[in-house]
């Protein structure tokens, strides 16, 4: 095993390409409806395809190319807080250079922080790592097989990537197929709807949830959208000559949706309250590891991580370049120089203290979760309270508030920091994952480590520019950077916008703690009759951060999810009643089957969203020529045709992918 390839120039470069595919579908994504997906695994099937073509691939320099590529495409998550600096006004754009040192020194401090903990939850832990045992198994059949698996897993990433491919271009591009539908009604006042996305890449985000995920998220929706509202309206003397959409919705931006934001943030403290324990126990072996004397030569090639002193001279490079960046970010609001350096020194601090702290609870989340199901956002919520909070007592002690302009910097500063806790947080949460994957197959820890960094810098190289492109051509909810804009083709960013909308809270002290506390009942009530499921073993469990996104998401977004996952189900059940009536194994042909599934929902996820960057770059082009925001739309006005097909085709493509799935059954 020593004299096989590891950490290769030829598989740096792929893992690199890889990279921008996966970060912009992921920044795409992630705007558009507040969900990300791991690309671990489409990531190893796509290595394994290609590094085949050339001699001496080995299964050691395919999981150096996906551990890269899952690092950037996991970095992506800054997205969930740094378009609040374009929402709020402070900035009109993403500086580069600011963007890149926020995500590559945030992203590498994750990496740093996490691999002392690499020993306690990674090599003696029993936590499952449902995406990095799932990485590894792959890696392993692909090897044994002669890469067929590989071969037929690029052809479901394919096979979904162009399908998602010509239905966004046909919905977003040509406007032939409507993107969702809606009834609404009225009982009284109270206002109701029946709701349906046909987003193919949400539908695959809830196939890879899976269907207690879902059916959590639909009972979310039902108290947003069942409940909820109709009270509200019913409450509420409002303008029966507004449709009824406008109305609902302006209610759910306003009022409704920090209930959602409570349960989020109580299911994250309640997680991180969990994990104490855990928690703890890795930050003792991470100082023991640190002092540990032991000589390099005396540790295996598969328990080798980076040394000590090489962590500590990239963390130490990592701070200067965070004191850098803060410094630059703050000189420009005019302050005097002692308050300007006491500002730094807080956020920077703040930032290094509260992301080792969160990277061990992320890395444990990961390990029981998964990356994609970890709340992450629900970490950078409780980031920007805490840092928003410190920021408060501060800038009331020195006057800084006293000013439009003053409240603006600091709620922006706010901001900026949180979104480096997230760049270090979502890491965290990736990198145990790959290294255990590693683990599985007896890769060196340390040139992982080295893969990670290097994902890291490219990811943080491409996201700028994404977000840039992104920007100018959708939108955000809150910052159009043009007037008489398509309000249906603005991208919501979701997290972004409650991050945002609750530090200007905090420092205008006008933040309505009215629906927050309410949700935070709701989280609490949740909770509890988990434990309750929790402690009477059954298999249906409440995740209360699923509900509270269910609250928190559009309607559209969380039935199109909530469809996902009950075909994951409707797949499930197909599976084990075939391998029963073909008198095979029915949990392991499901594996095939499921594994199957999920390779072409990636598919789909990656095609949906890499249109949706083509077309970004496309709309750019025809607005600084002069052009519209519409470029290509050949069907502007179909009406409820639009609907109706769009509907026809989601359907016959959820059936498409049940055949297909199946299909793995005859091998």
């Amino acid at each position: 095993m020593n004299n096989l390839r590891e950490l290769t120039l030829r598989g740096t470069i792929l893992g690199a390409l890889i990279t921008i595919v996966f970060t912009a579908s992921n920044v795409y994504l992630g705007l558009k409806v507040g969900l990300t997906f791991s690309s671990a695994i489409p990531a190893a099937v796509i290595s394994m395809a290609i590094l085949r073509l050339f001699s001496g691939s080995t299964i050691l320099e395919n999981n150096m190319v996906q551990t890269q590529a899952s690092a950037a495409g996991t970095l992506s998550s800054v997205i969930f807080v740094m378009p609040g600096l374009l929402m709020m006004g402070y900035w009109s754009n993403f500086p580069f250079w600011l963007t890149f040192a926020v995500c590559a020194a945030g992203g590498m401090l994750g990496v740093l922080f996490s691999i002392p903990l690499r020993h306690v939850m990674v090599v003696k832990s029993d936590l499952p790592y449902p995406e990095g045992v799932a990485a590894a198994e792959i890696l392993k059949a692909g090897s044994k097989t002669d890469d067929k698996e590989a071969n037929d897993g690029l052809k479901d990433i394919v096979f979904g990537g162009i399908i998602a491919s010509i239905v966004s271009l046909f919905t977003n591009g040509f406007r032939l197929l409507s993107d969702s539908t809606a009834y609404w009604f009225t009982g009284g006042k109270s206002i109701f709807q029946i709701p349906m996305g046909f987003s193919l890449a949400l539908l695959s985000a809830g196939y890879l949830i899976g269907i207690i995920s879902g059916i959590a998220v639909l009972i979310g929706t039902i108290i947003a959208w069942g409940f909820g509202i109709p009270i509200l309206s019913a409450l509420t003397d409002y303008d029966t000559s507004q449709p009824l959409s406008k109305i609902a919705m302006g209610m759910w931006a306003t009022d409704i949706r920090f209930i959602g934001a409570g349960t989020i943030a109580i299911a994250a403290v309640w997680t991180l309250l969990t994990l104490i324990k855990p928690v703890i126990e890795g930050l003792k072996t991470s100082l023991k590891t640190l002092r540990s004397d032991i000589s390099v030569n005396d540790i295996e090639r598969t328990d080798r991580d980076l040394s000590p002193k090489t962590i500590f001279i990239i963390m130490a490079g990592m701070l200067i370049i965070l004191v850098a960046t803060f410094h630059s970010f703050i000189s420009d609001s005019g302050l005097s120089t002692g308050i300007a350096w006491l500002l730094v020194i807080c956020a920077v601090l703040f930032a290094f203290i509260m992301g080792f702290l969160v990277a061990a609870a992320c890395g444990y989340m990961a390990g029981l979760v998964g990356s994609s199901a970890s709340p992450i956002s629900g970490i950078a919520i409780v980031a920007a309270i805490a840092i928003s909070l410190i920021l408060l007592g501060l800038s009331e002690t020195h006057g800084m508030l006293s000013s439009v302009e003053g409240t603006d910097f600091i709620t922006a500063l706010a901001l900026f920091t949180t979104s480096v806790v997230l760049s270090i947080a979502c890491i965290s949460n990736d990198n145990l994952q790959d290294l255990k994957t590693g683990y599985l197959v007896h890769a060196t820890p340390w040139r992982q480590q080295v893969a990670l960094l290097i994902g890291c810098v490219v990811g943080a190289i491409v996201i700028a520019p994404i977000l840039e492109i992104l920007y100018n051509a959708y939108g955000f909810t809150g910052a159009v950077p043009r007037t008489n804009m398509d309000p249906t083709q603005v991208l919501a960013a979701p997290q972004a916008t409650l991050m945002t909308t609750i530090a200007k809270g905090i420092f205008s002290h006008n933040l309505d703690w009215t629906m927050i506390l309410i949700g935070l009942a709701v989280g609490a009530t949740v909770i509890i009759i988990d434990l309750i499921l929790a402690k009477k073993k059954t298999k249906f469990r409440l995740p209360a951060l699923a509900i509270g996104l269910g609250i928190y998401l559009p309607p559209s977004i969380t039935l199109a999810i909530f469809t996902g996952s009950l075909l994951s189900w409707i797949v499930k059940r197909q599976a084990y009643a075939k391998a029963q009536k073909l008198n095979l194994d029915p949990e392991s042909e499901f594996k095939k089957v499921d594994r199957k599934a999920s390779l072409i929902a990636s598919g789909l996820i990656v095609g949906e969203s890499l249109v949706g960057v083509i077309l970004a770059i496309v709309i750019v082009i025809s607005v600084t020529n002069g052009g519209g925001d519409a470029p290509l739309a050949i069907f502007p006005d179909l009406g409820d045709v639009s609907q109706y097909l769009g509907l026809f085709v989601f359907i016959t493509i959820c059936c498409l992918i049940i055949r297909r799935s199946l299909s793995a059954l005859k091998r």
